[in-house]
């Protein structure tokens, strides 16, 4: 008797970027000033990677440490095998591209003119492009979707439309590897979405690694290969988002254990047990409900109530026992039930 099994095998990457028992800090001679240590971590190609922590927890300083500016206290990082000290900092600027948040006050230049300048540690200051640094910029402006703003002064520019810029002049440059240091910081939630959307299609399609410094959860959720969780005083967590969360591991970004993620709906929130009042619905509609009771404390509610939703017209329907109540507004049942929780609240 035969039995077919099905084997998957799995590629073991080999990571551009990996670090061994780095500790990180500052300081000269005997007074050291140290910031995080133990850290173990690998940067893969085509993979996008963000780094996460409260701050001042060392975030740039590590990404200081990878840039070579910044010599570890101890331990190693290593650079395509060798150590990142061995590599001439000439060298370096080949090899990664940066994006940080200072805004550029060079106003009067074009952005074709801002992602030539990513060519620079090919050229140097005076050098002029060739046809090869050129077909670089070109495919820079066309990977972040920004052809139709190349003749345009950079003082003209919308935040959002500056970024894709800054990371075009950053993916001109050529590197394998692109380091971001809070790239949506000062952008409106749909910029937001599209710049990390465009990050994570640069390292797919671009065969980057991609590291980005966030403080935007949701967003790096939705997105991101992979999370480095940095900590105080503790060792770097690393992991897919979603691993990390199925473990609860998530929960250690927030600053209190009185928080914590919530695995059904991906939000943050109270710890503590809440207790709903029967409720029947489409989640789409029942979910939304339950944040507002959460948010107005609506935890005493007698064991009688319970609530409807009907699918077609989106109105609560409130059972209390006696009669029936219909609300089209989550508002104005929540209203309702603070009344019927003793509160004092009129209809």
């Amino acid at each position: 008797m035969s039995q077919n099994t099905n084997i998957i095998s799995t590629a073991i990457e080999t990571p551009i970027l990996k670090s061994s028992q780095l500790d990180l800090g500052y300081g000269n001679g005997k007074k050291q000033h140290l910031v995080a240590e133990n850290m173990n971590f690998e940067l893969q190609t085509g993979k996008l990677t963000c780094l996460l922590g409260p701050n001042g927890v060392g975030k740039s300083t590590l990404i200081k440490t990878i840039m070579g500016q910044n010599p570890p206290l101890s331990g190693d990082i290593f650079l395509e095998g060798k150590p990142i000290q061995a590599f001439h900092q000439k060298k370096l600027a080949k090899k990664i591209a940066v994006v940080l948040t200072e805004k550029i006050t060079t106003g009067n230049l074009t952005v074709s003119q801002l992602v030539a300048l990513g060519r620079i540690p090919h050229t140097g200051w005076l050098g002029s492009l060739s046809n090869a640094d050129k077909s670089k910029v070109q495919n820079a402006i066309l990977a972040t979707h920004i052809s139709y703003l190349k003749n345009q002064r950079l003082s003209e520019l919308s935040d959002g439309q500056l970024q894709k810029v800054m990371i075009a002049r950053a993916l001109a440059q050529d590197g394998e590897i692109l380091i971001l240091d809070e790239p949506t910081a000062h952008l409106d939630l749909i910029n937001r979405f599209e710049i990390m959307h465009l990050l994570r299609d640069i390292a797919l399609k671009e065969k980057k690694a991609v590291l980005v410094v966030t403080h935007d959860l949701d967003i790096a959720i939705e997105t991101a290969d992979v999370f480095w969780l940095m900590q105080c005083g503790k060792p770097l967590v690393c992991g897919s988002p979603e691993d990390l969360i199925l473990d609860n591991q998530i929960n250690l970004l927030l600053p209190t254990e009185k928080l914590s993620f919530n695995k059904m709906n991906g939000k943050i929130q109270e710890s503590k047990e809440f207790k709903y009042p029967k409720i029947e619905g489409p989640d789409e509609i029942t979910n939304w409900l339950k944040l507002a009771l959460r948010k107005n404390d609506i935890t005493s509610l007698p064991e009688n109530i319970s609530i409807s939703v009907d699918q077609n017209t989106r109105e609560f329907i409130l059972n209390d026992g006696m009669g029936k109540f219909g609300f089209i507004q989550v508002e104005k049942l929540v209203a309702k039930l603070k009344a019927l929780q003793g509160l004092n609240i009129e209809i």
